[in-house]
């Protein structure tokens, strides 16, 4: 344990969580997201830190299977199954029943159902969408010789280890430590060792990754070498973000079903994110660009009478070739992606541009081995920034520009912003906490660098004026003067 694990145990108690790989083999053959298997190491570690490995094991046997292909089977045969899991929940109209499915373990909305009980008892979890939670299934025969049995949830427990969360609390905690031990916080958060990076830019390029969680609809694009780590931060860090690995993406999955009349994914997640850009093609490609245009620039869009609206965030995530020197090989960033997204009225939409040739390749002394943030914890903690309004009021109090500062550059630079300063100082929730300085530093520069750079890249794109005009002068306001009291006195 180092001296910051042991400041984190100290701050933040039972928030946090100490990180061994050797625990975390117990979930060898389940494929588990973090804010699980932190949830489970916390309720099996004793206040002394003794591991009760066995108990776990136990768990794990008796409500994660090993073998999802035998769950089905087994309802079928008569066992009562008791299962911790991802599920989604859909409302069939047509039929008058509220079903679910667990695709993981193949079992289907129209072998399914929530009896009405279970929606009554629990009627903000039990809605359309995807959910966590401790299942407890029976297989219901038909009756009187009848085909046509189904699956039943007969008991639910929502999972929400952080029922009792206090923003209050967390900024409090944010206090006690600097500005650098905080980024080493953060780091340790998403289950890296700090130490494994080479020094402050590289920091803050990696926790920028984060930004998409903490900040509505704040849509970025990140383009970096293989091995870096994209896919694991947007696969297990959060229950609320969401991640399309490659493959056909249809108007219908993100957006809105019209054949079953039920939205599409980002509806229901904080964040999605396009991994493997590259592979990803779209159904109907024109429709798609039409969709994504209107979204990404007000968040909402119009399917035939439907009004899709949302809160969530898009993220680009791509590969990137590179020179010897570790840089791109061409200067032209976008042409790595599909055909697609090379339209510069689409890419001006995304706010910001992660540079991801700048980080590490990951390997195994970097994963971290302290105590640090509980990962279900934090990223609560994140859902629950998202939609606290004083953050981007300190950014509007404290920056000025010129009048005629281009629209979408000054909102994706105050977006990108706000999303740092939730981040990083997430205890300043006015202008008079605010050390400006600081916020210069780490939040407004690095937000007009950002989208700066989206700006470069379309103009190489379309040579249009609007994008050849280097970015607006966005600035700190001077620290009003603060007349003394004896001065006062005299007037």
């Amino acid at each position: 344990m180092n001296k910051l694990g042991k400041k984190i145990q100290q701050v933040f108690g039972v928030a946090a969580v100490y990180k061994n790989p050797a625990n975390y083999d117990v979930f060898s053959g389940r494929n588990l997201p973090s804010f699980i298997k932190d949830y489970l190491i916390s309720t099996h570690v004793s206040p002394e830190g003794t591991f009760y490995r066995e108990k776990l094991v136990r768990f794990l046997d008796s409500h994660i299977p090993a073998d999802n292909n035998s769950v089905k089977s087994r309802l079928l045969q008569g066992e009562t199954l008791t299962l911790l899991t991802r599920f989604i929940v859909s409302t069939n109209i047509s039929k008058g029943v509220i079903q679910f499915q667990i695709p993981d373990m193949g079992i289907k909305f129209g072998d399914t159902e929530i009896p009405r009980y279970l929606v009554e008892e629990f009627p903000n979890d039990l809605i359309d969408g995807e959910r966590w939670g401790i299942l407890k299934l029976v297989y219901m025969a038909p009756e009187n010789g009848k085909s046509g049995g189904h699956i039943e949830m007969v008991k639910f427990k929502p999972f929400r280890p952080m029922e009792k969360l206090d923003l209050n609390a967390f900024r409090e905690s944010r206090k006690k430590f600097t500005t650098d031990e905080w980024i080493d916080v953060l780091i340790s958060a998403m289950e890296y060792n700090p130490d494994s990076f080479s020094g402050k830019t590289q920091k803050l390029e990696f926790l920028t990754r984060l930004l998409p969680f903490i900040e509505p609809r704040l849509n970025m694009i990140e383009l970096a070498p293989k091995g870096t780590g994209k896919s694991y931060v947007f696969n297990n860090l959060s229950k609320f973000v969401w991640l399309i690995s490659g493959g056909k993406v249809s108007r219908a999955k993100l957006f809105y079903d019209k054949q079953k009349q039920l939205p599409g994914i980002m509806r229901f997640y904080d964040a999605v994110a396009f991994d493997e850009i590259q592979t990803i093609s779209f159904t109907d490609g024109a429709e798609m660009q039409s969709f994504l245009k209107a979204y990404l620039e007000d968040g909402k869009t119009k399917v035939d009478n439907y009004e899709f609206m949302s809160e969530c965030g898009l993220m680009l995530l791509g590969n990137i070739r590179l020179s010897d020197t570790g840089f791109p090989m061409s200067n032209r960033y976008f042409e790595e992606l599909p055909e697609n997204f090379r339209e510069s009225a689409l890419l001006d939409r995304f706010h910001g541009f992660i540079e991801g040739w700048l980080l590490p390749r990951i390997k195994n002394n970097m994963i971290l081995t302290d105590w640090t943030l509980n990962v279900e914890f934090f990223s609560e903690i994140m859902h629950q920034l998202r939609t606290d309004p004083e953050y981007a009021a300190v950014v509007n109090s404290v920056i000025e520009y010129p009048q005629d500062a281009d629209t979408r550059h000054l909102k994706a630079v105050k977006k990108i912003s706000t999303a740092y300063l939730k981040l990083l100082f997430p205890h300043v929730t006015s202008e008079n906490e605010l050390n400006r300085e600081e916020f210069e530093i780490y939040c407004l520069e690095p937000a007009i660098h950002r989208r700066d750079i989206i700006r470069q890249q379309c103009n190489n794109i379309d040579f249009e004026p609007t994008y050849a005009k280097p970015m607006p002068d966005i600035c700190v306001k001077k620290q009003p003067a603060i007349t003394p009291p004896e001065e006062l006195l005299n007037i």
